[in-house]
């Protein structure tokens, strides 16, 4: 990957990521190993970011050598190497060839580490699916995923829905395991000649969701959930396969130790996109099996773009188009259920397989009423107009200057009190104060932030939204005079503009900012009853609390960020 030079333009800060990402990429093509956890430690201040931008890198370099006809959205590769070194499969010989006790008949499919042979063994005579590592896939951590692979499987061999282990062994210091044979085909090859009939799609991700629970259950989080790692027998029954990224329940995150983004970018859900900032949990595999569900009904992804690094920041920032849209043959209670599991906020999601299993099974008995995705109280309805949207996390980056926000909030309607109290009565005083500091405090807030690190689209919108605010306040002044009317009998106005800005901060951000739109609503409406002085005391407060109570929670959530980071 090459590294965009700095140039003036750019912060120190911008300036010190695009060298530590040089530094890795040069480490890399030296075949050396970069050490990412002892660079946070040295640079804690740019942990988050660091390793987002690393891991994003190696997704853009590992795919930017795919060839693209393994660019099917269902055959993404499920690993990003992070040894430098692209994996070649072992394809290189004629088959059928013995390998051990095994007679390799085909090739059945390719992962990111592992490739799967349809094999004969000998003893017991069977035919049982081979997986073993690709060459030069030899790190450590590498055989430490391939092994434990086995081990995830192991645990799930009661359910009749997950293809089990049967064997694990060493051939010639090539790792291999055996798993029982599933004749068939898979979901990706259903789907891939269009979308599935709605009952036999719910019938499938029913089935899917149960032995998905039941993994749940015995502690393991799946992590790779797609069309292409279900199988579907010759009785119709689908199989869960490949937990080559399972990891335990408690605790899983969505990169690995050194720093890459794991998983298929079309079905992961945000929290695994972000990486080290994200915590999965039951329902991040739940967001993969609607993902499953939409395809199967759409006969296409939630999410794809040209690229996976841009199918990635579809996850993150772009809603999801209805299936129907696609498809006006959905029946709208499956529609309901696909899009509940697919909900970026992890809590309005299904908690649990189960839960989802049991809304597919309603609907495949004609019960409607019984589809808990089709709740709509009123508590349902405000805590989803409350909830946080996908962009609540760049409002880290903005806590500080928030609290700094409501000192300035009070400095100057302190000055501006002093001023009314004086007996000043001359207009373009008051005009002139706000204008310059509400200006001058526009730049110095922006400038700020760009020297805390790269600023994002959606940043960039709110700033917009921010500079109306400004020019919406300094009106009211202008109108104050141009109208003739006595200094800071339009203070109410001052409100209405605040809580504007901040409505349009909660459909961007998070809905609780609706909250302080309310508040400022409220207060604009009493102080219409309140002697000037009063009024702009009571907007003051009013405003600066509005700004310090957000900006304290986002700044202590990025100071433990930081600290986990360490």
């Amino acid at each position: 990957m090459s590294v965009k030079p700095a140039t003036e333009a750019d912060t120190p800060r911008d300036q010190k990521l695009a060298s530590l990402i040089g530094e890795f990429t040069e480490q890399l093509r030296c075949g050396k190993q970069p050490d990412v956890n002892g660079t946070v430690q040295k640079h804690p201040e740019l942990a988050d970011e660091l390793r987002q931008l690393w891991a994003l890198a190696q997704l853009a370099d590992h795919f930017a050598g795919t060839p693209k006809e393994s660019l099917h959205s269902g055959n993404h590769p499920t690993m990003i190497p992070v040894n430098g070194q692209q994996g070649t499969a072992s394809t290189c010989c004629s088959l059928p060839r013995t390998f051990g006790d095994y007679e390799l008949l085909e090739e059945l499919g390719q992962g990111g580490m592992g490739v799967v042979y349809k094999a004969r063994q000998r003893q017991p005579e069977r035919i049982v699916a081979i997986k073993m590592m690709k060459q030069h896939f030899a790190s450590a951590a590498d055989l430490a995923r391939f092994r434990a692979e086995p081990q995830s499987t192991a645990r799930l061999e009661g359910h009749p829905n997950i293809v089990p282990v049967h064997h694990v062994g060493d051939q010639d210091g090539q790792p291999f395991f055996t798993m029982r044979y599933v004749e068939g085909t898979t979901l990706a090859r259903l789907v891939a000649h269009g979308p599935l009939e709605a009952r036999q799609a719910a019938a499938y991700l029913a089935t899917i969701c149960e032995a998905v629970h039941y993994a749940h259950e015995q502690g393991i989080l799946h992590r790779d959930l797609k069309p292409s790692n279900v199988l579907i027998d010759r009785h119709g029954q689908p199989h869960v396969t490949d937990f080559g990224l399972a990891r335990p329940v408690q605790g899983s995150g969505g990169m690995t130790q050194t720093g890459a983004i794991v998983g298929t970018p079309s079905y992961m859900p945000p929290e695994q996109a972000v990486g080290s900032r994200g915590t999965l949990s039951r329902s991040s595999d739940v967001y993969s099996l609607g993902a499953i569900l939409y395809e199967l009904l759409t006969g296409r992804p939630p999410f794809q773009a040209a690229t996976p690094l841009d199918t990635v920041m579809q996850v993150l920032y772009q809603d999801v188009v209805l299936p129907r849209v696609l498809n006006p043959k959905v029946d709208r209670n499956l529609e309901m259920i696909c899009l509940k599991c697919l909900q970026k906020p992890a809590e309005l999601r299904y908690q649990t397989a189960a839960g989802m299993a049991d809304d597919l099974k309603a609907f495949l008995r004609d019960e409607p009423d019984h589809i808990k995705a089709r709740s709509s109280s009123m508590a349902s309805f405000i805590g989803q107009m409350l909830r946080e949207t996908q962009n609540a996390p760049i409002m880290e980056n903005w806590g500080l200057l928030w609290m700094m926000h409501s000192v300035k909030i009070l400095a100057i309607c302190a000055v501006t009190l002093w001023m009314y109290w004086a007996g000043i009565t001359n207009h373009a005083w008051y005009l002139l104060l706000w204008t310059v500091s509400l200006v001058l405090w526009g730049w110095f807030f922006w400038t700020m932030r760009r020297h805390m690190g790269p600023v994002t689209f959606i940043e960039r919108q709110i700033a917009h939204v921010y500079a109306a605010g400004i020019m919406g306040c300094i009106s009211i002044f202008a109108a104050e005079w141009v109208l003739h009317m006595p200094v800071l009998t339009m203070s109410s106005g001052l409100a209405i503009i605040g809580a504007m800005v901040f409505m349009v901060k909660a459909g961007m951000l998070s809905g609780k900012l609706y909250l302080a739109s309310a508040a400022l609503i409220v207060a604009s409406a009493v102080m219409d009853f309140l002697p000037p002085d009063w009024q702009l005391m009571l907007f003051a407060v009013v405003s600066a609390l509005c700004f310090f109570i957000p900006g304290l929670k986002y700044y202590r959530q990025r100071r433990q960020a930081t600290r986990l980071a360490r």
